[in-house]
């Protein structure tokens, strides 16, 4: 089977910090992908390309909600409806890594892929006039001149929580695929048969793990005191009395 590097995404650690997307944003407008577009970026009525995007929703119902942040980018699909829509050729599926690109240099800027993906992750930008999207960073994961542990996506490795990773979804053993077993990782919209590489992981209950070393403290001033909870008050005042003044 050949190699599908993709992006998986753990819902449950993603706090919403845009760090994905502002590393996106400067690697890729500064890199062979760019310069990416931006229109009055600070004003009332900003436009702007980007490769990846946060959106923040609540979901549940008072007083049971939750917010969920949810970064969204292409997903490198495996059968990718936005290349065979493509007039030119300019949207196409690497072999070698199943990555999907856009050759700028074919481009019509005709949007027809944006149309054709369900998911609404290819953006035109505005003045080079050609579509645009992830790369997962192409151009970085293939520079020898990086250490190999930096050889990932530049929101891999801005995530400050470790919400995003990075490899081949065909390797069972690679540590994408083993998150996606451990947690039920999922596709988004899989009933479209577009098959998308990247993969999230749900929310879920946080189980605390607590070594009872951490809880036992040899020099915890109630014990020395007499005062434990559970103690019978040798000398010192109750324990009741610390919350009664």
């Amino acid at each position: 089977m050949s190699k599908q590097l993709a992006l998986v995404i753990d819902l449950n650690v993603c706090v919403g910090c845009h760090a994905c997307v502002t590393s996106c944003k400067q690697w890729n407008t500064s890199g062979a992908a760019g310069p990416l577009f931006d229109d009055n970026p600070y004003g009332q009525d900003p436009t702007g390309t980007f490769f990846n995007r946060v959106q923040t929703f609540e979901v549940g119902e008072y007083p049971n909600t939750q917010t969920v942040h949810f970064p969204k980018s292409c997903l490198h699909c495996e059968d990718p409806p936005c290349v065979p829509v493509c007039p030119t050729g300019a949207s196409y599926k690497r072999e070698e890594d199943g990555i999907v690109l856009v050759d700028y240099d074919k481009c019509i800027g005709c949007k027809y892929c944006a149309w054709a993906c369900p998911y609404g992750v290819r953006e035109l930008d505005e003045k080079r006039q050609v579509m645009t999207k992830c790369t997962l960073c192409v151009d970085r994961i293939a520079d020898k001149a990086l250490p190999e542990a930096e050889r990932k996506p530049a929101c891999v490795m801005a995530c400050p929580t470790g919400a995003r990773l990075f490899g081949d979804v065909h390797d069972p053993e690679s540590e994408v695929s083993i998150a996606i077993r451990d947690h039920g990782g999922y596709t988004l919209m899989p009933e479209l048969g577009t098959q998308p590489a990247n993969h999230y992981l749900p929310r879920r209950k946080t189980e605390a793990h607590t070594d009872p070393q951490q809880i036992v403290r040899e020099a915890n001033p109630l014990r020395i005191e007499g005062r434990e909870p559970g103690q019978p008050a040798q000398g010192g005042a109750p324990i009741g009395s610390d919350w009664e003044h």
